[in-house]
């Protein structure tokens, strides 16, 4: 590649080098050849007006052996237009164009080399000349061949090639270069070798450089989707072995009739086969998620009406952990025993959402929650009336759901809602899980047009607020949530 591009430039160099070089020579003949001649006429105009001062036959031939001195002579034409005076060996008779001669114009040209131009003179008829001759006066003169020229312009282009040859190697080297590296490091991650990069060097060409950074984003790229892979499946065998471990078990207990009681090893079954349906519905969704496939019906949601429905199906799994699972108000109801009202408990919020899928954000939120939660959980659902700096500038619906659990390292903030991070649990262990749940909250709550975040540590014991925001619902809103005209 590099020695075609060589090839290739030191032609394109010496195609030019001919091309402007030829142009050069053909223009600067031209040109010679022009001055040349309007020098002849101006000299022919001196002798033409001088001729008539000449009395003498025998000063004519003075006058004549002086001109061929200067590359002049007179030419005489006879009868007919008959050239009667030998001409340059260069110049023939129809070059001079005796016809337009006798008619008195003047004639240029050139041959071979040789500007001439051929002007009429009027003698004195004291010299008796025949009366039907014509006389002109005929001035050649040599311009240059190009030999010599071109022999320069081989010298010049010689030099040039040279130059040219260098800067095509050197340059064809700076752009060749990295394009093998990014031949061979997609070779090797091509063949499985992921962790290849493109060397980008100091002063490389921006536009290479530009090449190198993005196949080593994308290597890089389909390293880390190679490495989730990795992930995914050593999570989802994990979760799909421990359920299978307890079906299976138990449902070989109830077959030999060795099950104490039948009732809880069914229960026990069903609760394992509610968690395998529950991982392959969350596998199913981040599936159509990833092809733009999940349908949302977009519609008027009561935030709050929600967050409780929420609350009250997680209450039992909350109390089971030891876990108070606190909810928001509804509109116009006052606040139970022991439940202290929250912000925006009187506010009647409508968010536009999908209220299915909201109900799965909410449930994976607070079931996130519940997991890292020392003793309590708050739902709460505000909208714009709220203290100002309570919770930084809110949207008019936002959903908070707060947890007194030992909190987020800053470092690890911006990676809990990807796919398959998982954080320690209470006590610095590590929850197992396949670490989709808040991965599909965050493309969920994208698809119906919000923003989801996470805030942590509340105080210095911990804490971490994971914050929903949602526009509101209003008067005139298509079906898919984007304002109609």
């Amino acid at each position: 590649m590099r020695r075609r591009l060589t090839v290739a430039l030191v032609g394109l160099v010496a195609g030019s080098l001919v091309l402007v070089g030829a142009g050069a020579l053909l223009i600067s003949r031209l040109s010679a050849e022009h001055n040349a001649i309007s020098q002849l006429r101006q000299q022919a105009s001196v002798l033409a007006a001088s001729a008539p001062q000449v009395r003498q036959a025998r000063v004519l031939l003075v006058v004549r052996k002086l001109l061929r001195l200067d590359d002049a002579r007179f030419v005489v034409l006879g009868a007919g237009g008959v050239v009667e005076t030998p001409l340059p060996p260069a110049i023939s008779s129809a070059d001079i164009d005796p016809a337009a001669l006798m008619a008195g114009q003047v004639v240029t040209g050139s041959s071979a080399g040789l500007v001439f131009v051929v002007q009429p003179v009027e003698l004195n008829p004291a010299i008796g000349l025949p009366q039907a001759t014509h006389v002109v006066v005929l001035l050649t003169r040599r311009v240059g061949g190009l030999l010599s020229s071109w022999a320069y312009l081989l010298l010049v282009g010689g030099i040039t090639l040279l130059v040219a040859a260098a800067v095509a190697s050197w340059l064809s080297e700076r752009i060749t270069r990295p394009l093998l590296s990014v031949r061979d490091a997609t070779a090797k991650v091509a063949s499985g070798e992921l962790s290849a990069r493109v060397p980008i060097r100091a002063g490389e060409v921006p536009e290479l450089a530009t090449l190198a950074e993005s196949v080593n984003v994308m290597a890089a790229s389909i390293e880390g989707a190679r490495e989730r892979e990795r992930q995914l499946l050593l999570s989802v065998s994990h979760d799909l072995r421990t359920p299978l471990t307890s079906i299976c078990g138990y449902a070989e207990a109830i077959e030999e009739g060795v099950a104490d009681p039948p009732q809880h090893a069914a229960r026990v079954i069903s609760g394992e086969a509610r968690r395998l349906e529950r991982l392959v519905g969350d596998l199913l969704d981040l599936a159509k998620l990833d092809a733009r496939r999940l349908s949302l019906h977009i519609e008027a949601v009561p935030a709050a009406v929600l967050a409780v429905e929420v609350v009250e199906a997680l209450g039992p799994e909350a109390s089971r952990r030891g876990v108070a699972l606190v909810g928001p108000a509804l509109p116009g109801a006052p606040a139970a025993p022991g439940r202290p009202a929250l912000p925006g408990a009187g506010d009647d919020p409508i968010a536009a959402a999908d209220r299915d899928r909201l109900a799965q954000v909410l449930t994976n939120l607070v079931e996130n929650a519940i997991s890292f939660a020392r003793s309590s959980v708050r739902v709460s659902v505000v909208s714009g009336s709220v203290p100002p700096g309570s919770l930084g500038s809110l949207p008019p619906v936002v959903l908070v759901v707060e947890d007194d659990g030992p909190g987020i390292a800053p470092a690890d903030l911006p990676k809990v809602f990807d796919r398959f991070y998982q954080a320690n649990g209470r006590g610095g262990q590590v929850r197992r899980g396949s670490g989709l749940g808040l991965a599909i909250v965050a493309e969920l709550v994208a698809a119906m047009g919000g923003a989801v975040w996470a805030e942590s540590p509340l105080s210095s014991d911990g804490g971490t607020r994971m914050v929903v925001r949602l526009d509101a619902f209003t008067v005139g809103r298509r079906p898919d949530g984007s304002p109609a005209p």
